[in-house]
């Protein structure tokens, strides 16, 4: 079996670590920080005892994937190893740094990957001498849990680099959707409509938080609302994530970030893990109720859904990924109800169109223009799919 190192002990690292393991793989987590990694080896033991508990595995199939990861802070255990995955903090010059010197130690045929969610590949991959054997592999949080990981080659990136990680990470019975290397790649690309949107729709005072978090669930089916997704997430993770999105794409107005969102995060209404965010989690606290009209929720629901379709449409148009693994990523890596461009089929593209120029008329923003490919469409009848 392959051998696999993970720079980063963090909740990421071990989840990475724990899907490669339960594949066969030996595994090195590596981390500068032995509390750290002593946290690392303790969840992992947690885990395997509960998925025994809950007779998921035996005892006996516990004991060897824990058996096959070795938990270390010197990276000269490395030197064997045939894929090395960085999951880190979001910093360019620290993740550079820690390429070059890893590249140093490593094998010339070992692939090396970042777990980065936001950054330029392009740009981490420049600290290697042999940028051709870098690769994105950026897994959703919990990685054992979450079926998708975006494979993302970086222009640097070798054909066959990218052939060899998708096919090492497919056997780990995960689900992989090939991404160009742009701000946001897919999932973190075409979902910021489902929090800007709806952050927009609250602070022109159409709904409250509750009634917003009501339309998205109870009648576009999704899983959670986006001001129930943000508080889980962390309004200072998504905030940045926004605000890196919105640079990285020369500040077109599609991706502006919200003064609401700024100014809980800066008053660390953090969310769940604060005690406070859109919603208070304070024991005892009630939550607000929302207003439960339908011909609102409906106009709520229809806002951010075809703004979610047009990112979508316009990742095509771009070439950004195929209109398969466009639907996959958004399915498998959000949990939406259904992918975007079959929804957009559903909805008809003439109602997509219609309802974006309506929207564009009503406000002269940048932000509601259509995407060319759905104009496209509408104008030669055409479907995504047949």
């Amino acid at each position: 079996m392959p051998k696999l190192s993970v720079i980063g002990a963090g909740t990421m690292g071990t989840g990475i670590a724990q899907v490669a393991a339960t594949a066969g793989w030996d595994v090195v987590i590596n981390d500068t920080n032995q509390e750290i990694l002593e946290k690392s080896s303790a969840s992992l033991v947690k885990v395997m005892n509960r998925l025994v508990e809950k007779e998921k595995i035996d005892q006996a199939t516990a004991d060897k994937i824990l058996g096959r990861i070795d938990f270390t802070d010197d990276q000269q255990y490395f030197e064997d190893s045939d894929l090395v995955i960085e999951a880190i903090v979001e910093n360019i010059d620290i993740k550079r740094k820690v390429f070059a010197a890893v590249e140093k130690i490593v094998r010339e045929d070992t692939i090396i990957a970042s777990n980065t969610s936001s950054l330029s590949l392009a740009s981490i991959g420049a600290s290697l001498e042999n940028s051709s054997r870098f690769v994105g592999i950026h897994f959703f949080n919990p990685a054992p849990l979450m079926p998708l990981v975006e494979i993302i080659p970086a222009v640097q990136t070798a054909d066959e680099t990218t052939k060899q990680a998708k096919e090492w990470v497919d056997s780990w019975k995960k689900l992989t959707v090939l991404a160009k290397d742009t701000p946001g790649f897919i999932v973190n690309r075409v979902a910021r409509p489902f929090y800007g949107e709806s952050l927009r729709m609250y602070e022109e005072g159409i709904a409250d938080f509750a009634t917003i978090d009501w339309a998205m669930k109870e009648l576009g089916g999704f899983r959670m609302g986006p001001f129930e997704l943000m508080d889980f997430i962390g309004n200072d993770i998504n905030y940045t994530v926004t605000e890196t999105v919105f640079q990285s794409f020369f500040y077109d107005p599609r991706y502006r970030p919200s003064f609401t969102q700024k100014r809980m995060s800066e008053a660390g209404f953090l969310g769940r893990k604060s005690g406070r965010g859109y919603y208070n989690y304070a024991e005892g606290a009630t939550k607000p109720e929302p207003a439960k009209d339908e011909v609102l929720g409906n106009k709520i629901l229809n806002r951010a859904l075809v703004m979610l379709i047009n990112e979508a449409a316009d990742a095509l148009f771009l070439n950004i990924a195929s209109r398969e693994d466009i639907d996959t990523a958004m399915t498998k890596g959000v949990n939406y109800p259904k992918g975007l461009l079959k929804w957009a089929d559903e909805k008809g593209i003439n109602w997509c169109v219609e309802k974006l120029d309506a929207l564009y008329e009503e406000y002269r923003e940048d932000r509601y223009r259509c995407s060319p490919l759905l104009r496209r469409m509408n104008k030669e009848n055409q479907r995504f799919y047949s």
